[in-house]
C-alpha cells in the first residue's frame, strides 16, 4: 500500500518575519511533494490573515499567546490561555492527521509544540534570528530537529539559512537588470541606491535620504518609503523615484547595487541570497536583534552598520556617497555579499521534513 501524501501543520505566525519564511518553506516542500497537505497555524493579532491566504494554504485560527514581559494580569491569566490554545491546536492536528509540526516560532508556535509533543508528533524547529525566541527556545529541548539560519543563532541546531522566496533565491541580477530598471523609470547606466525601510517603512531613513543630495553625486535612488510615510520626489536627472510599496522585491534588487535598509533577519538573507551590498540601519530596541542580524555581513566586508540615532545626510554624504560613486568598490562588496549566502535554504529544510515524516512512518509500521 503507498504511503498517504505527508501532512504538514506549519507554525509561525503573527510577524512577516515568521510567516514569510514558513511560506517560503512551504512552497519549497511543494515543488519536492505536490501531492503535500500543508495547514498553516495563524491567528487574528498579526498578519497571518492577510499574508497566509494571499500564498495559497489552508489558515487555521488558534488563540494567541503572547508572552508577557511584566508581573501583571495578563501573566497571571497565561495559564489558562495556554491551555485553550493548546487544545485548539491539538483539534487542528487531530482534524488534519498531521505527520509533523514545523515551527518558526510568534504566537502560535509554542501551542503548536506543546500540542505535537502531546501526541507524539515529530516536531521541526527553524529558528531565523541570532536571538531565539521563547517558542523555539522550548522547542529545541522537545526534538533533535532544529535548523538555524547561520551559525551564529544561540540555539542548538543545524545552520542551513533562512526559508526565501524562488524569484529572489534564483535571482540573477545582472540578466534582470535592464528590464527592473526600466519598471522603475531609472537609467540602465549609472549607480541605484535602494532605499527601504521595510514594509512599514522607517522615518529615520525616509527623512535623511530624502535630505542627501544623491543627485548631484549622479546616483540613482529607489526609494520604498512604505506605505505609512511620505517622501516628495525631487525633480531633476538621474532619477530619483518614490513608490510606497513594491510586491515583486526581485525586480527592486535587480535594479540596484546597493542597498539602504533595516537588518532584519530575513532582509539579511536576501541580500546575501542575491549578492547585494548593504548599509544597515539596526532598528533601534532593547535586545539589539537588528545589530546581531548585521555582524556577518559586515564582518564578511559586504555591509556597513549605522546607528538610527546617527543617521543622517552628512553620514550618507561623507561615508555612503564615495562606495556608491566607486564602481570597483561596488562590486568587491557585492563578490564579498554573495559568498555569505544560502539561497537553497527552504529546499534543504522541505527535504529534511520529508526525510523525519518517512522515518516517522517507518517506525510505525
Amino acid at each position: 500500500m503507498e504511503n498517504p501524501a505527508p501532512r504538514v501543520v506549519i507554525a509561525g505566525g503573527h510577524s512577516a518575519g515568521h510567516i514569510e519564511p514558513a511560506m517560503n518553506f512551504a512552497d519549497a516542500l511543494r515543488e519536492l511533494a505536490p501531492a503535500a497537505e500543508i495547514t498553516a497555524l495563524g491567528t487574528v493579532r498579526g498578519l497571518d490573515t492577510t499574508l497566509i491566504p494571499a500564498r495559497g494554504y489552508p489558515l487555521e485560527l488558534i488563540p494567541p499567546v503572547p508572552l508577557p514581559r511584566a508581573l501583571n494580569r495578563a501573566l497571571l491569566h497565561l495559564p489558562v490561555d495556554l491551555r485553550d490554545s493548546v487544545r485548539a491546536a491539538g483539534a487542528v492536528l487531530d482534524r488534519v492527521r498531521a505527520d509533523i509540526v514545523v515551527g518558526f516560532g510568534g504566537y502560535v508556535a509554542a501551542p503548536a509544540y506543546l500540542a505535537a509533543r502531546r501526541r507524539g508528533i515529530p516536531i521541526v524547529v527553524h529558528e531565523a534570528n541570532i536571538r531565539a525566541g521563547a517558542a523555539n527556545q522550548l522547542a529545541a529541548r522537545m526534538t533533535p530537529h532544529v535548523y538555524t539560519a547561520s551559525p551564529a543563532v544561540r540555539l542548538r541546531g543545524t545552520p542551513i539559512g533562512i526559508p526565501l522566496r524562488p524569484a529572489i533565491a534564483a535571482l540573477d541580477r545582472s540578466a534582470l537588470r535592464d528590464e527592473a530598471r526600466r519598471r522603475f523609470g531609472l537609467r540602465p547606466d549609472g549607480p541605484v541606491l535602494l532605499v527601504t525601510g521595510g514594509s512599514q517603512g522607517a522615518q529615520t531613513i525616509n527623512a535623511a535620504v530624502a535630505a542627501t543630495a544623491f543627485q548631484a553625486a549622479g546616483v540613482q535612488v529607489l526609494h520604498i518609503t512604505g506605505r505609512r510615510h511620505a517622501v516628495a520626489a525631487p525633480d531633476g536627472d538621474p532619477p530619483y523615484v518614490v513608490v510606497p510599496y513594491v510586491g515583486e522585491m526581485h525586480y527592486a534588487y535587480a535594479a540596484a547595487d546597493f542597498v539602504l535598509c533595516r537588518s532584519g533577519a530575513m532582509t539579511c538573507a536576501e541580500l546575501a541570497a542575491v549578492g547585494l551590498p548593504a548599509a544597515f540601519v539596526p532598528l533601534p530596541d532593547r535586545r539589539g536583534e537588528q545589530r546581531l542580524n548585521a555582524v556577518a555581513a559586515v564582518a564578511s566586508g559586504a555591509a556597513r552598520v549605522v546607528a538610527d540615532a546617527v543617521l543622517s545626510p552628512a553620514w550618507l554624504e561623507s561615508e555612503l556617497l564615495p562606495v556608491l560613486t566607486d564602481p570597483v568598490r561596488l562590486a568587491a562588496m557585492a563578490a564579498r555579499a554573495a559568498g555569505t549566502g544560502t539561497p537553497d535554504a527552504a529546499a534543504k529544510l522541505a527535504r529534511h521534513v520529508l526525510a523525519a515524516i518517512s522515518e516517522r512512518r517507518a517506525t510505525a509500521r
